[in-house]
This record gives structure tokens, C-alpha cells and sequence, in this order.
């Protein structure tokens, strides 16, 4: 006998009322959050979420039946909408096809997208705005399969020493799984081929410095699993990492979270689930609020790009 759905809850978020259906579903198996449960994490990051993505196409990862089943990556806002939904249409040039994207700019958007399921948040670096000039560069570092955690927090302050140098102040974040991210605030003057070109010099410069600790190759099979790929391509166009403050599908239910630099060699990310980030955000707050307002121009990382293109160095590889 199929088990009887929970009474619909509805929440009055902002200005608007949003119906919660199926509140008590477990989401996350290993603990036994619910539906509501995510609701609740995401209202108490509410200011932190939507400053993560506001005005930017936002691809949702929705897992009907909790994150032990099916997962649907959404890129078209779901049907049934309100009206007070927002979109970006965005043109995919290899399909010759638009698809019109969630676009936050308040938190009863975020929670009517959790109503529909959604677990992650994924932004684009650019807004709608203009969609085709990003003005964040994000730099991921993403762990090998036998690569340890003590490495990655090795290369963060290897990151954070070339950031320095530069002028330039890095957000960090945990990744929700085993790598960190560190979000720089850009200029929205350049294109997705010069940033990743940027992103791609600076991981250079970075490798440079950590010797053995850092790959740039791009190909998975060439590269030293012990090692921490600098991910340059996650600046192309469409392509996301969850934002910050996002949920993570795992049965653990750990989050994306934004950490101080001084937290990197204490920070535990499978500590950081739905359960304890509320209570460290009421203490701490966005500690991404004031990524608007630490701008830095890419150009001498072009001018850093240009140098290497010169010494030979291959542009991007294309991640598509």
C-alpha cells in the first residue's frame, strides 16, 4: 500500500505565499531531513542564497523523490510557475534552441523552486544584464581521486598568496563535496574566452608555486590523481557549480558554505549539512556580502595569458 502523503504546508515568504507539498519526504536518507527540512535550511540562508544568485540564470537540480532517487537537471523554469517567477532566456547556439531560466531576485523564488523539488542551485557567472559578459570568476579546486584534503588546503593559501599579490580578494567556500571554490568578483568588460583565459594563466601561476600539489591538465586520464586540478573551465559559458549557500544532493545533506580564509586548515566540509550551517550563518552571516564591492580588472591576468601564449602555452581547452 502506497504511504499517504503529508498535509501541504504553506509559508508566507516576502510578500508571497508558497505551498509546500509532501513536507514530511525524506530528502536526505543518512540523517532523515525532510522536504520541509530543506525549506527551513534555505529560509535561514535567505539572505546569503539569494545574494548567491541574484539575477543570474540559475539551472536547478531537482530530485523528485529525495537525492537517494532520480535527479533532473532543469535548466527551463518548471511548469506551473507564478506569476512572480522571474527568467533569462538564454540561447544555446549548438542546438539553435532558448530555454528561459529561474532567475532569483527574492527568497520566495528560491523556495518555490525547493517546492518543486530542488535540491542545488546552479548560476551562471553572469547576469541577465548581460548574460554574455560574466562578472565572476571562480576558481575551483577540485581534487583528484587519491588526493587528500590537507593538499587542497595547501593550494587555497597558495591562491590566496597569488591574490594577494594581485589585488584581488578571493571569496572562498566550501564545495559541499571534497574541493573548495573561491569567487573573485570581475569587471563584466570580457567575454567567456577571455576569462577562462585569465582563470587559466592565474592556475598556471598557481602550479608555478605548488609544485607537485597543482595540475592544470585538462584531460582527466593525464592527470596525477594525488594532485588538485585548478579547474579554468568551469568559467565557460553554461557551465555552473553550485552556488554559494546551495544544498548538495547527498545523502548527508552537506552545503556549499562561504568560510574565512583563516578556517581553511580547520574547516571540515562533511561538517557543514542543513543541520549546522543555520546556526553558524545566524552567528556569522553572508560572509559573501560584500563580494559587490571588492571589484578586480582582469587585465593583468590577460597581460599573464598573453606571456604564456607567446612561451608556447596552449589557449583553453574547449570543455565542450
Amino acid at each position: 500500500m502506497a504511504k499517504a502523503s503529508s498535509p501541504a504546508v504553506e509559508l508566507e515568504v516576502g510578500e508571497h505565499t508558497v505551498r509546500i507539498s509532501n513536507p514530511d519526504r525524506v530528502y536526505f536518507p543518512a540523517r532523515g531531513e525532510t522536504k520541509l527540512d530543506l525549506v527551513n535550511y534555505y529560509l535561514s540562508v535567505g539572505d546569503g542564497i539569494v545574494n548567491a544568485l541574484r539575477e543570474r540564470p540559475t539551472m536547478l537540480h531537482r530530485y523528485p523523490e529525495g537525492v537517494a532517487g532520480e535527479k533532473v537537471h532543469q535548466k527551463r523554469i518548471p511548469n506551473g510557475a507564478p506569476p512572480w517567477m522571474e527568467t533569462v532566456r538564454i540561447f544555446f547556439p549548438r542546438y539553435n534552441r532558448t530555454a528561459d531560466e529561474v532567475c532569483v531576485t527574492q527568497l520566495a523564488q528560491v523556495i518555490w523552486a525547493v517546492q518543486m523539488s530542488t535540491v542545488e542551485f546552479h548560476p551562471w557567472n553572469s547576469r541577465r544584464a548581460d548574460v554574455e559578459k560574466p562578472d565572476e570568476w571562480r576558481i575551483d579546486l577540485d581534487p583528484g581521486d587519491a588526493c587528500d584534503f590537507a593538499t587542497v588546503r595547501r593550494v587555497a593559501h597558495a591562491v590566496h598568496e597569488v591574490l594577494d599579490e594581485l589585488g584581488a580578494t578571493g571569496f572562498p567556500k566550501t564545495s559541499g563535496g571534497k574541493g573548495l571554490h573561491i569567487y573573485v568578483r570581475v569587471k563584466p568588460d570580457h567575454g567567456f574566452d577571455d576569462v577562462r583565459r585569465a582563470a587559466l594563466a592565474f592556475a598556471r601561476e598557481v602550479e608555478r608555486r605548488a609544485a607537485g600539489d597543482v595540475t592544470t591538465t585538462w584531460w582527466r586520464k593525464d592527470r596525477d590523481p594525488a594532485a588538485v586540478f585548478v579547474d579554468y573551465n568551469q568559467n565557460a559559458r553554461d557551465h555552473t557549480i553550485a552556488a554559494a549557500y546551495s544544498v548538495r544532493g547527498n545523502p548527508e545533506a552537506t552545503v556549499s558554505t562561504p568560510i574565512r580564509w583563516d578556517e581553511i586548515d580547520a574547516v571540515s566540509p562533511r561538517d557543514l549539512t542543513i543541520a549546522t550551517v543555520p546556526a553558524r550563518y545566524a552567528e556569522l552571516g553572508d560572509l559573501h556580502a560584500g563580494i559587490d564591492d571588492a571589484v578586480f580588472d582582469l587585465t593583468p591576468l590577460l597581460e599573464w595569458a598573453e606571456r604564456d601564449e607567446r612561451d608556447g602555452a596552449e589557449a583553453p581547452v574547449d570543455p565542450d
